[in-house]
């Protein structure tokens, strides 16, 4: 790092503060809501702006760096998470937008409420909260503290507190629209940080033919597993089955039901402009593979290739996976635009962990405080959640040990997924299931819901149990463990499906008039779809990746 890269990178950090102040500054000159304008920058943002905030917002430094470590380690089927996001992306801005916005909710427990019930409401809320602090808070606070320590020779913990610190001051006074519009400009430096990664990393191996050609020599009929997106159904980490009914209900719960994600298309004018925000995010989220996984397959090429001290090992003696994208960085990019990217890399972290603190504090204050305190004023709710935040970060530091456990010889990136994994059946079950049989109700949803937590968090123990050694190999427990997550994901959402539906039956259904809004309803306007341009857009992205898993596959032309 030289001091022009440091310039950069103390002048994008002066930008992204700037525009924060401007932003918030003009919200609070505007007559209106004030707690609406903190928790949904007043509901009236365009395409562009949530578009951006779903990609920028999404891709943190858990995916620059976690996600380059699967490159690395030639789980590249890793990247069908991220085309299997652009076809959430459409479920979202196409089925559940128009119940998200009719209902007129702020966040996720609340729709449950008017769908379900109360206890639903806190369920989610709590559970969301949980989730946030085990997979978004503190693996992005940890990814980002391992960019100090591997790029600036910062100690871990000195990182991780700068990462917390610079983060929340714009996102605890800005509010969502100060987010909102810091992730867009995120965005940007972090699509170009990322495609001058892959640039440089291919110019320094020789190009694509000669990197396919050094793994191949090394790996033999074994490299396929680091440009293959499909693999084995008995594959221990990414099979098939997996891929195709496991992921999905990850991404449902993730994309289209969580309150960090969902938030953005709440904050939208109408339906059709948060739907083609949905769209654009959808096409941005097209680029992962290329811009985050590939160049973790390049830094392993220059591993075997060019310079075998580019990567760090770990205390085991193996190859450090996640310090493949800092390595590229560091050692192969030119004076300047290592800051931009290392800029990037910022973008992403900061981009990802404002956006979760904003969601925590809004779940924390509008589904907790506000119900035990309804007569609180605009700004003592607005207060409440900034309090909120600085509480939630603290308890995302304290989870960072544990989740290094956990991690431990897995990756971040798996490490992430798996988690979900426990989370996101009961939640998808009963918004999927819900939002088209009426005949579902409270009591259904609450089994499931319990139902779905208690298993998951049996299987998330066994899963700390055996990866310290602590179960006994052949045993039931260590059975249950092993089981690919993807598969558990797809056994506990058909699980938590069948007790909701039969448990339903159980009690009367809910009357018409509760479920207005928030279950489908033929609609008496008939819409031309092929007349319509997000119909068009929607057929484009489908066949986009359609024919990237065509590339990427046995059959393709990647290798």
């Amino acid at each position: 790092m030289t001091s022009i890269d440091y310039i950069i990178i103390l002048l994008y950090f002066l930008g992204v503060f700037v525009v924060a102040f401007y932003v918030t500054m003009k919200d609070k000159k505007k007559e209106g809501n004030e707690s609406t304008d903190y928790f949904l920058a007043g509901k009236n943002l365009g395409w562009f702006v949530i578009g951006a905030s779903l990609f920028a917002s999404n891709i943190g430094s858990e995916h620059l760096v976690g996600l380059a470590g699967s490159g690395l380690k030639g789980d590249f089927a890793a990247g069908q998470f991220e085309l299997l996001a652009t076809l959430i992306l459409i479920l979202l801005g196409w089925v559940f937008v128009p119940f998200y916005i009719k209902s007129g909710v702020f966040t996720m427990p609340e729709f449950l409420e008017k769908r379900y019930s109360s206890g639903a409401r806190t369920y989610l809320s709590a559970i969301s909260i949980f989730a946030y602090v085990a997979t978004k808070i503190s693996v992005t606070i940890f990814a980002g503290a391992l960019v100090f320590e591997v790029m600036l020779g910062v100690d871990f913990w000195l990182g991780a507190a700068i990462v917390v610190v610079a983060t929340g001051i714009y996102t605890i006074f800005g509010g969502l629209r100060a987010v909102l519009y810091t992730d867009m400009i995120q965005m940007f430096i972090l699509v170009f940080g990322s495609i001058a990664v892959t640039y440089f990393g291919l110019k320094a191996i020789g190009g694509w033919g000669h990197m396919t050609d050094v793994i191949r020599e090394v790996h033999g009929a074994d490299s396929s597993k680091f440009f293959n997106l499909w693999r084995p159904m008995d594959d221990p980490d990414y099979p098939w089955t997996g891929i195709l009914f496991g992921a999905p209900i990850l991404g449902v719960w993730y994309w289209c039901t969580d309150q960090f994600i969902v938030q953005r298309v709440l904050s939208a004018k109408n339906i059709s402009e948060a739907r083609k925000g949905t769209l654009f995010g959808g096409f941005m989220k097209l680029l992962p593979l290329f811009l985050f996984l590939i160049p973790g397959v390049i830094a392993y090429a220059i591993y075997l290739d060019v310079d075998s001290s580019i990567l760090l090992l770990d205390n085991k003696g193996k190859i450090d996976g996640d310090s493949a994208l800092p390595a590229l960085v560091m050692n192969f990019l030119p004076t300047g635009i290592r800051g931009i990217v290392v800029a990037g890399l910022l973008a992403a972290l900061m981009s990802s962990l404002s956006s979760v603190f904003n969601s925590c504090s809004t779940l924390f204050t509008l589904d907790f405080y506000k119900k035990w305190y309804p007569n609180a004023t605009e700004d003592r709710l607005v207060f409440v959640g900034r309090i909120a935040t600085v509480v939630l970060v603290i308890s995302g530091l304290a989870w960072i040990p544990f989740m290094k456990t956990l991690t431990e010889g897995e990756g971040i990136y798996k490490y992430l997924q798996s988690i979900q994994a426990y989370i996101s059946p009961p939640i998808a079950a009963v918004f999927l299931i819900g939002l088209f049989f009426k005949r579902i109700n409270a009591r259904g949803a609450m089994a499931s819901l319990i139902t779905g937590l208690i298993i998951g968090s049996f299987r998330l123990v066994l899963e700390a149990l055996d990866a310290n050694e602590k179960l006994v190999e052949g045993s039931l427990f260590h059975y249950i463990a092993e089981i690919n997550f993807l598969h558990f994901a797809l056994f506990m959402f058909l699980l938590c499906s069948i007790i909701l539906i039969l448990v339903s039956y159980t009690a009367p259904r809910h009357s018409d008039e509760k479920l207005k809004n928030v279950t489908f309803e033929r609609s008496v306007e008939e819409i031309s779809l092929f007349q319509n341009r997000d119909f068009w857009l929607t057929i484009g992205l489908i066949f986009l990746v359609i024919v990237i898993w065509l590339i990427f596959s046995p059959l393709g032309i990647a290798y």
